[in-house]
């Protein structure tokens, strides 16, 4: 049975100087989020756990509370987390919060060739310690949190400084911890990028690009009918309906289907409320000219890959996987494919598109440049 560490849940003014005192006297930070994407249209940041001066803290990001103090002092530490890229991205949307420097543990198994480098199979790897799964998938908006919901929320940071030196001991002695303190300082500086905003080409999602025509017009009118009903019912799109409808009814549309047999389908729950609005809006995907659907523009800069360019991206694939394989790495940790695309296109930029550790390993390679 897991031993429960001891917390304290911060949702009053006057409780935040006890919190912000253990961030003064402490060296390094672990911290943590959870929010609500599952259960709304648009996600908040609900609750942020805190390891600072052997001390937990549970502060609730959606209490009235005086923050900019906390901001500012935990800008000032380092910081360890666990797969902090959504995390980050969040915490600059909500008040532009940049760490001074980061420990990711998730960043450190996957460079050690973990192959389950999540953080609840790390606790119970090196800890046998063992979280309820059930808990990421909680309504982290609903007030009152439920004791154990706040329990789960603690055991997230409790172990991450013990679980830290474990996997930095394990760095060292491969030689691999110059690589991972750059990818976490590459994480901090992305993460100021945020989350991509919207396109009018999102509606195309997997599979569509096999669609021509009708099937084209139909996905267009379902993914924006869908997108209006979440943002109606503040809820995740997925929880109008999935992917796999929306792209079902638009394949049997592409095939010839009628209007009248694409309405042969139930909505779960919600379906008497939406079907109506379906309806509408399948008609207007069938009097809809596919023609005059947002396109994908090419860049206009954009030039085809030249037979060159296409063998040469086949030879540093190539250099990727042999150097992956020898190192027990998974290849992309060493160039993506995008990556290896721009690689091809220009070999003598590798120091612009890769990290200095994987641009010395390609470029050292002896067939890097046969």
């Amino acid at each position: 049975m897991n031993a429960q560490p001891h917390y304290q849940f911060i949702n009053q003014p006057a409780q935040l100087p006890p919190l912000l005192a253990a961030i003064d006297r402490s060296v390094e930070i672990a911290i943590d989020t959870e929010a609500d994407n599952l259960f709304r249209y648009k996600t908040r940041v609900c609750l942020l756990q805190i390891l600072a001066g052997g001390e937990i803290f549970l502060v609730d990001l959606l209490a009235d509370l005086p923050l900019d103090d906390l901001w500012a002092r935990l800008a000032t530490k380092p910081l360890i987390m666990h797969g902090s890229d959504y995390d980050l991205r969040l915490l600059h949307g909500l008040c532009a919060f940049r760490p001074l420097s980061l420990f990711d543990t998730m960043f450190a198994a996957q460079l050690l060739s973990i192959p389950r480098f999540g953080l609840a199979a790390l606790l119970e790897q090196n800890f046998g310690v063992k979280l309820d799964k059930d808990h990421q998938k909680a309504n982290w908006s609903q007030r009152p949190l439920d004791r154990d919901m706040l329990d789960y929320a603690a055991l997230d940071v409790h172990y991450l400084l013990p679980l830290r030196d474990r996997l930095r001991d394990e760095l060292v002695r491969l030689g691999r911890l110059e690589w991972f303190e750059q990818k976490c300082r590459w994480q901090i500086e992305v993460a100021r990028d945020g989350f991509a905003p919207p396109d009018e080409n999102d509606w195309r999602i997997g599979g569509a690009e096999k669609l021509r025509g009708r099937g084209l017009a139909i996905l267009h009118a379902l993914w924006h009918w869908r997108e209006s009903w979440a943002e109606k019912l503040n809820t995740p799109p997925f929880k109008v309906t999935g992917n796999e409808l929306l792209m079902r009814l638009s394949r049997a549309a592409e095939e010839g289907a009628s209007p009248g047999e694409l309405l042969q389908v139930h909505l779960g729950r919600r379906h008497d409320r939406l079907a109506p609005s379906l309806e509408t809006a399948i008609r207007r995907g069938f009097e809809t000219d596919p023609r005059t659907l947002p396109r994908r523009e090419r860049r206009r800069d954009f030039v085809p890959m030249t037979p060159e360019e296409l063998s040469r991206q086949d030879r540093i694939k190539a250099i990727r996987d042999r150097l992956a394989a020898g190192l027990t790495l998974d290849p992309t940790l060493i160039a993506t494919r995008t990556q290896l695309a721009l690689l091809a296109r220009d070999p003598a930029g590798a120091g612009n598109v890769l990290l200095p550790w994987q641009a010395q390993l390609l470029t050292a390679d002896p067939a890097w440049n046969s």
